[in-house]
């Protein structure tokens, strides 16, 4: 592959990635880059393997998805490659290390500010900020650049760990997660978008086994550091756990700097913009931008969340609070997807494609897994330190999970690079996902199972999904036009991160539910039990202070809570292996350029 760039307009259906031609201007962009600009239906080199003239789902798709934007190109040396994914890909390290340290440090943090109903919140108000922001930064970044905008999400994710690190209220601390949750989204989806503007589909999965390695490393490390900081310098203002989010701020904004320099990836324009005479400004090219698209799915997800949360747990499931959440949030939804069916001109996600079988079996696969994923990581480490392990021991066990999401989500790529075929691929990872939640189930829920259970059991959760994530992702991006891939890319990660926040909403309340009916049903009619009872549920610390005679009877209670967990987690697992199998083949391309 040549190093330097030659560009064509979309309307010459002659030239290819091998054969590129001059655009009309002959004009080059502010980079000295000239991409090349292919129509999504435009002609392709390459002949569909699998003997499917109507590889692209609903026949036409690619002439209808190509109406109002056109694809860039962008060729670059296999050296300018690996430095821009490489840059990028530290983004992902950091981002993937938040959610293991938040993972491990949850209960320490929940514990701290007395309210273990805290640990839902803390993971769920950084998912919604990524649901929010994640189907947006494919807009944002088509307009802006990929290069302008992981420089602001690695920025608003260093913003976040600092206010996270200088919190003194339970309040601050969700704020804080809010703000890292725009950021964190945006380094994720964004290092995605970068890989299938530089690689062939055929040769995506393996890129994208790499930057989920970068991932499972960011993840095991991450848990690692979690637990570590927990005793470390705890006298100290910056020490225990806010060591982990201030160690985090340098290493972003280290990144914002390489970013800023090394990520040269030219905006993506509209048709319209495209030497019609149609304004380019700033102000035009943000009303692409679907704001009111994620305003009504941030408003489903928070009133969701809130209700769900809530009831059972803080209120009973009749009061007012709940009554009026849930049915709104039910509001919110429809209001959704009938504002990105028909009204939205650029949808961040598009009804259309996304009711297409493969989009829609993929992304309901990466919902259902994601939230089953969330879960797991979540609740396994709250398991062992309920047992009594440390956040440091529990962050340890947590290592199994992101080494089997690095394993298999390099093998699948490879895998689907060899073959072209991921269908069947797609059924046995989530047998190994549905596998490590029935391990779960039998071995995480009492109080002395063997110890080498959470490290299979997470391995395999962590194995299947990891293998999942690349498989649907290119499944997603081979069922739509070229011009699509980074809108449909947004829109997996939106699911994925509606899936975890329902995940963890759904966890917490099976959680929390539970153990307080147990607790109750077993000390209920004992004096000051509701004290108690508040105490324990607010605190794993009250467990090594508990009235005589309590102890076994809170350990069953903890234990039937998780079990609960997992089986929830079982039954998600079971709906994404039926959802899977419902994809449909299409042909992996070995070239940028493609219909």
């Amino acid at each position: 592959m040549p190093d330097g760039e030659s560009a064509q307009v979309a309307g010459v259906s002659a030239a290819s990635e091998r054969t590129p031609l001059l655009g009309a201007n002959g004009s080059s962009n502010r980079n000295g880059r000239e991409p090349v600009a292919k129509p999504a239906n435009g002609s392709s080199e390459n002949s569909n393997a699998d003997g499917d003239d109507n590889d692209l789902e609903d026949g036409n798709a690619g002439a209808n998805d190509a109406d109002d934007e056109r694809t860039v190109v962008v060729q670059e040396s296999s050296t300018r490659i690996a430095l821009t994914l490489g840059t990028v890909y530290i983004g992902v390290f950091v981002g993937a290390a938040d959610a293991s340290v938040i993972a491990t440090l949850s209960a320490p943090i929940a514990s701290e500010f007395h309210s273990l109903s805290l640990l839902s919140w803390l993971a769920a108000a950084y998912l919604v900020a990524n649901a929010a922001c994640q189907p947006v930064s494919g807009r944002i970044t088509d307009v802006v650049g990929r290069g302008p905008g992981l420089v602001f999400s690695n920025i608003f994710f260093a913003l976040g760990n600092l206010i996270c690190a200088t919190a003194h209220s339970a309040n601050t601390m969700l704020v804080g997660r809010v703000v890292a949750g725009i950021g964190g989204g945006g380094l994720m989806a964004i290092s995605t978008f970068l890989g299938s503007d530089l690689v062939p589909l055929r040769h995506r999965g393996v890129v994208q086994g790499l930057g989920n390695i970068a991932y499972g490393t960011g993840s095991m490390l991450g848990g690692v550091l979690g637990g570590a900081t927990e005793h470390i310098w705890e006298d100290r203002w910056y020490g225990g756990w806010r060591l982990a989010f201030y160690v985090q701020v340098p290493v972003s904004v280290i990144s914002a700097i390489l970013v800023f320099f090394l990520v040269r990836v030219p905006p993506h324009q509209a048709a319209d913009d495209v030497g019609l005479g149609t304004s380019n400004s700033a102000l035009s090219q943000l009303s692409r931008i679907d704001f009111p698209g994620a305003g009504f799915l941030v408003a489903f997800l928070v009133t969701l969340l809130l209700g769900l949360s809530a009831g059972g747990n803080i209120v009973p499931w009749t009061h007012p609070l709940v009554i009026a959440s849930i049915p709104l949030a039910l509001v919110f939804f429809v209001a959704f997807v009938v504002w990105e069916a028909n009204y939205a001109h650029h949808p961040i996600i598009p009804v259309r494609l996304v009711i297409r079988r493969t989009v829609l079996a993929a992304c309901i696969t990466n919902l259902v897994c994601t939230a089953g994923m969330m879960t797991a990581v979540f609740y396994v480490p709250l398991y062992l330190q309920v047992r009594g392990y440390s956040a440091a021991e529990a962050g340890l066990r947590l290592l199994s999970s992101p080494f089997g999401v690095s394993i298999t989500s390099v093998g699948s790529g490879l895998i689907m690079r060899a073959t072209g075929k991921y269908v069947g691929l797609g059924i046995v990872a989530l047998l190994v996902y549905v596998g490590g939640y029935i391990l779960a189930a039998v071995g995480l829920s009492s109080a002395d199972s063997a110890p080498w259970f959470p490290f299979v059991s997470l391995f395999f959760i962590g194995g299947g999904y990891g293998a999942m994530l690349t498989i649907t992702l290119l499944a997603c991006i081979a069922s739509v036009a070229q011009s699509r891939q980074a809108v449909i890319t947004s829109a997996t990660y939106a699911f994925r991160s509606v899936g975890g926040t329902l995940g963890l909403t759904l966890a917490s309340a099976v959680y929390q539910n539970i153990l307080r009916a147990g607790l109750w049903g077993r000390f209920g009619h004992l004096p000051g039990a509701a004290e108690e009872i508040a105490r324990i549920r607010d605190d794993l610390g009250e467990l090594r202070h508990l009235p005589p005679g309590w102890y076994d009877g809170v350990m069953d209670s903890f234990m039937e809570a998780f079990r609960g967990v997992w089986l929830a987690g079982l039954g998600l697992g079971v709906i994404g292996l039926i959802s899977v199998s419902l994809m449909k083949q299409h042909t992996l391309y070995s070239t940028l350029s493609r219909p």
